[in-house]
């Protein structure tokens, strides 16, 4: 794997995931083209340099030359199951009510793997309010207030100001690879 191969993944990666990278979400999705980056490696280096970091990629499903992968924050994600309503959803979509948050995984990585698509509860991974959820649920995707990083039903407001956030994240670590450090220093990982 070459030094330039390495720096194009993870430019990539900072850019579609900067917000669960800083800890600001819970887990960001991404789909990575198998052709050009030697997936396997460029994930176990980033599991083992910014383990430090709680950060971790799950490899949610292969479809021909793409992989979907989940980048997630492990201290964010485990608050983000914890919720009580996002607990009570989960129940509701089969989940079991003593699951815990590897099973979750482990249950959404199948039912992703087996249909190929995305399941509604795959936003609970991903921080969406569950209001919104219900929204789309409810709406069939339509009739939303705001699309942004997910259609908007219920706090517009809210929202925008996360969708905001989620800007920023994305702004900061790219300036900081636009300036030469590396994604683990850009996140302070030494």
């Amino acid at each position: 794997m070459s030094y330039a191969e390495i720096a194009r993944f993870e430019r990539m990666l900072a850019y579609h995931t900067a917000p669960a990278m800083l800890g600001v979400k819970p887990a960001n999705l991404i789909s990575v083209n198998m052709n050009e980056y030697e997936i396997e490696a460029n994930i176990d280096r980033f599991n083992r340099l910014a383990a430090a970091k709680g950060l971790k990629i799950r490899r949610l499903c292969r479809v021909r030359s793409r992989m979907l992968l989940l980048v997630y924050n492990e201290k964010k994600l485990l608050k983000q199951l914890s919720d009580e309503a996002v607990c009570e959803m989960f129940e509701r979509f089969g989940y079991g009510k003593n699951s815990d948050a590897e099973q979750k995984l482990e249950i959404l990585t199948k039912r992703i793997s087996e249909t190929g698509d995305f399941p509604h509860e795959i936003g609970l991974f991903l921080g969406y309010p569950t209001e919104d959820i219900n929204g789309f649920i409810a709406n069939r995707g339509e009739n939303y207030l705001l699309c942004g990083y997910w259609k908007v039903y219920s706090d517009e407001e809210r929202a925008k100001r996360l969708f905001n956030s989620y800007n920023k994240c994305r702004s900061y670590i790219m300036k900081k690879l636009d300036s030469g450090e590396d994604i683990y220093k850009a996140l302070r990982i030494s």
